[in-house]
């Protein structure tokens, strides 16, 4: 890549930086030289018309500090302790949770039982596997993946339903969150660059759908399951069979769901779009992330100690990169010990536990599919578990209550920010059609679970009896 005016080795790049939560911001230039670009995101080259030197690149908020040293010319923004503070973003659902933890200390005081509270177990294996995953997805071991799974895209059928896919299976192994914050921004790259923002609405909500929905099938698919399948203990076996009708039926509603998008008969070339500079050049990271997940799969599996794997984990990962560790979703954990301690401490409350046990006890299904559309279905689910009696109902209820309210799943909102903050203007058409979709597939899906398991199921068992 050259002009007349820069040497072979330089190259002006184009970042839309993002982060986690806000997604795409804003746009910086850079000059930079080639020699220097061991990043591994994709470089995309927005248009061939364009020099060959304008390259568009797509990075998470990071990616500022590691182009400011390479970059001389831009300084590095120091900020105050205060303005440290002031970034730090307090979320409701935390306070939430913590709030109704105080408030019930107030009924039951804290002693020695309040450690038993909390499933360490759940939490340790959460922890674990958040750490592995972060470090894969910062060695961009997910979006190598989705370029390889787009060379043989041409049709805008073939694209939109490549990017929805990778969501389903994939939040299937890296929870319904890391799929939608790994794969909407490069769903966004893709669809700007390749000429099709008329599908992107579409796309992305179908992206969401399908990260909810997909995760539902394993134990380590979103926290729900994680927390659900540690206290009952049910085998893999079962609880993947328990998901896979839901699972099953959601997949031929994506399916079917892609035949409503926008069409366009031109085919589309993606190597025109996008090439990748240079994969990561520590595959021993890569390698040492893989063993280290298989280690975090097999302690979910109950096949090595919890605490082995999660101390295991810490020693290698501080070791191998720290920065990992402190980028772990720790509000998530802290949310989990504080429900932990409501729940814990009104199930000692006798009176509150036989009412709670009394409103829920065969309609676990119906009460965590609702509860879940007004307070998410994680916090729904650590709410009600301590009061359920069929954890298989609970267990289908909340998963499928991640459909509905944008709010119904908290995975949800990060798709959204992501798209609103690239296109400001539609956010009211988002929620429009979010909301349309995730109605009638909860139309189709309450239905179907009800003539399934209430029905049909149950008619079986009773003639077996």
């Amino acid at each position: 890549m050259s002009d007349n005016n820069s040497n072979d080795n330089t190259v002006n790049v184009i970042i839309h930086l993002s982060d986690d939560e806000d997604g795409i911001s804003r746009d910086e230039n850079h000059v930079i030289n080639k020699n220097d670009l061991t990043l591994s995101e994709e470089i995309v080259i927005k248009d061939k018309l364009m020099s060959e030197n304008n390259i568009y690149l797509s990075e998470e908020a990071m990616i500022k500090e590691k182009i400011k040293e390479k970059d001389e010319e831009v300084k590095p923004q120091k900020l105050t302790f205060l303005e440290r503070l002031k970034k730090i973003k307090i979320d409701p659902v935390l306070i939430v949770a913590w709030l109704m933890a105080i408030i019930s200390s107030f009924f039951t005081y804290p002693d020695e039982k309040y450690p038993s509270y909390i499933d360490w177990r759940s939490l340790g294996i959460l922890w674990s596997l958040m750490v592995v995953i972060r470090g894969l997805r910062d060695n961009s071991v997910f979006e190598i993946v989705g370029k390889f799974l787009l060379k043989r895209v041409k049709y805008g059928w073939q694209l939109a339903s490549v990017l929805i896919f990778m969501c389903f299976f994939g939040s299937m192994l890296i929870t319904n969150d890391v799929a939608l914050i790994t794969f909407v921004p490069f769903a966004i790259i893709i669809l700007k660059s390749s000429g099709r923002e008329d599908m992107m609405i579409l796309v992305v909500v179908f992206q969401t759908v399908a990260a909810n929905m997909g995760s539902m099938l394993t134990p380590i698919g979103n926290p729900q399951n994680l927390y659900l399948y540690g206290i009952t203990g049910m085998p893999i076996h079962e609880f993947i069979l328990t998901m896979l009708p839901l699972t099953s039926l959601t997949f031929f509603l994506l399916i079917l769901s892609i035949f409503i998008l926008p069409k366009k008969k031109r085919a589309i070339i993606i190597d025109e779009y996008y090439t990748i500079v240079k994969k990561h050049e520590n595959k021993f990271h890569i390698t040492i992330y893989f063993i280290l997940f298989i280690m975090a799969i097999c302690s979910v599996l109950r096949l090595i100690p919890w605490y082995i794997a999660a101390g295991v984990i810490l020693g290698i990962v501080l070791i191998l990169d720290y920065h990992v560790i402190l980028k772990v979703d720790y509000i998530l954990l802290l949310t989990f010990i504080g429900f932990f301690i409501f729940t814990g401490n009104m199930g000692r409350i006798e009176k509150v536990k036989d009412i709670l046990e009394d409103l829920i006890n065969g309609k676990e299904f119906w009460i965590g599919l609702i509860t879940s559309q007004f307070i998410s279905n994680v916090p729904a689910t650590l709410l009600l578990s301590e009061f359920a009696n069929n954890y298989k109902n609970l267990l289908q209820g909340v998963n499928i209550g991640g459909l509905g309210t944008l709010i119904a799943s908290m995975a949800s909102l990060i798709s959204y920010k992501l798209a609103s903050n690239v296109y400001p203007k539609k956010k009211g058409k988002y929620l429009l059609i979010f909301t349309l979709v995730n109605i009638i597939y909860l139309i189709i899906l309450c239905p179907f679970w009800y003539l399934l398991y209430q029905v049909i199921l149950k008619e079986n068992n009773n003639n077996l009896e």
